[in-house]
This record gives structure tokens, sequence and C-alpha cells, in this order.
């Protein structure tokens, strides 16, 4: 098995032809934030829902029946959080953008002023992947040769080959992002996809995310990663990995890489939520490291 594909491939528990369940619930969270919190928006999604399709009200509802609604609102402002702080990282140094484990991100239509310049690789499993593209078709969203879809099974290929064989430049400044994926891995999958980043250029860099271990849990992260791990089997995605922050910038620096920052829910409130009235803030449930080759 070629673990370090296992970066863009949710899916060893997907069902045959079925997307990924999870993909679907972040979606939605994106989606929820545009329609249930008040403005400024910390991002605006106006593709989440209709990615999903006319079935996000049932998504919806099978959620709240679980999850309380102030649960979900830090939920949800923690999706729209963690994309924005991958995104912020995005300047003119970079040329590609990667988005492993892309599930229904819409990034290549919210940001049409940056396509242009950087070429956006989205990978994912191919289940996922297939009906995505039949979603996007059937809202007649855009495609250009800046947007490329990189359909990955780890089982038959590696995160460098199917980078390889989709055009990606080894040689130009390259940011990855990785979000919501890591639990699902092994440990020895997510070193192995660090170390493919870290054979890239200088300069290129990768934001991770992760959960982390309870010592770095308050009461509501603790609680909804019991829940969302539940969740996650019951989809045929188990969610087994955790780390501390001090265990998660080891592994970087084992790997090549050099720890840039290491973030959790205080940091990303402090930066997109310290000045709302409406007492919104994200969910601390996932730390972020950003890790660049030098």
């Amino acid at each position: 098995m070629a673990i370090d594909a296992a970066a863009g491939d949710r899916g060893a528990g997907l069902r045959a032809g079925e997307p990924s369940r999870t993909a679907m619930m972040t979606a939605l969270g994106r989606g929820l934030h545009r329609q249930e919190h008040a403005r400024p928006w910390v991002l605006d999604d106006p593709f989440a829902m209709p990615l999903i399709g006319p079935g996000w009200p049932e998504l919806y509802a099978g959620i709240g029946k679980l999850v309380s609604e102030p649960l979900l609102r830090q939920v949800a402002a923690l999706t729209v959080a963690r994309s924005r702080y991958a995104e912020d990282r995005l300047n003119d140094s970079f040329a590609q953008y990667v988005v492993l484990g892309a599930g229904l991100d819409s990034f290549a239509w919210r940001r049409p002023d940056l396509l242009r310049s950087v070429r956006v690789f989205e990978v994912d499993h191919p289940a996922t992947q297939d009906w995505k593209r039949a979603r996007v078709a059937e809202l007649a969203l855009p495609c250009t040769g800046h947007h490329i879809y990189v359909p990955l099974d780890f089982e038959t290929a590696t995160l460098r080959d199917a980078l390889s064989s989709a055009g990606l430049d080894w040689s130009r400044p390259t940011l990855y992002s990785w979000l919501g994926v890591t639990g699902y891995l092994a440990p020895d999958a997510v070193e192995a996809t660090l170390r493919v980043v870290a054979a890239g250029v200088a300069g290129s860099e990768i934001v991770m995310g992760y959960a982390p271990t309870s010592p770095f849990l308050n009461e509501s992260g603790a609680e909804f990663l019991a829940l969302f791990r539940q969740l996650a089997a019951q989809s045929g995605e188990p969610m087994d990995t955790v780390f501390s922050p001090f265990e998660a910038e080891a592994m970087v620096e084992r790997c090549g890489l050099s720890v840039v920052e290491n973030i959790g829910g205080q940091e990303l409130h402090e930066r997109y939520f310290a000045d709302r009235s409406d007492g919104l803030a994200p969910l601390a449930f996932e730390r972020y490291l950003t890790a660049a080759v030098t």
C-alpha cells in the first residue's frame, strides 16, 4: 500500500460510488455560517449548500438530533475559520495551491481573482471527487485550466505520482492545505505525506489540521470529539489519530519541515471573532500547524 497517498484519500472506508459523508458535513458547516450567522462572515461560501445538493436539509436535521444548537454554532464557526486561516496563507509567493482531502471545497469559485495567477489542485478519493464533479456539472459552475482535479486511490498510486501526473511543478513554491483529514489516517501515513511536501522547493508550506490529545481540549471540544468519532465511524470513516502540539511539531521537524506556527481555537478566535457582538466563537476541537520547506 502506498501510504503517502492517503493525504487525499479520506475514503478507505467510503462506500463504493458514494461521496465522503464527513466532506458533506464540513460543507454544511460553511453553508450554515452564511445562512444563520450575522455579518461580517469570517468566510463567505455561497456554493456550500448547492454543492451538497437538495439533500442538505435532511443532513442538517440528522445532525441537529445529535448536536445541540450552541455546539453546532461553534462547529460551523470552526469550519469557516480554519478555511480562512489556510487561505490567508496564500500570498504572491505561491504559484500553486494543493487542497488535500478537498471534499466539497469551493475555493476555485469563491476566489476567481486568485485562480488567474495560482493553479489549484484538488486531491481526494475518486468516489467523492466523481460525485462532486457531477454536482459541478449540474450547477454549471465554470471550469478552467487552473483548477485541476486529482483523484487519488491510495491502493493504486502515491501522492507524489498523482500530483506529478496532474501537472504539479515541483520547482515552484506551493501551499498545501490539509484540514480535517489527519485524524482518519495512521501516523505513518501522516508522516509520509509530510515527507512529500518536504521534498518540494524551498518556500513551500503546509497548513495541517490535527485533533489534539485530551489535555488540549476544553469540555466542549472533548464532547464534540467523542460525538464526531461516533458519526465518522458510522459513516465508514473512523477517526482515531490524535497528537499533542509537541508531538505534532516533533513529527513535522522529523519529516524535514520547519514549524512556522501551531495554533488552536483561542488564536482563531482572536484573529477572526474578537470584534463580534454576537458571541460567535470557534469550537476548540482541532489545532493547525503551519510548516515550511526551508
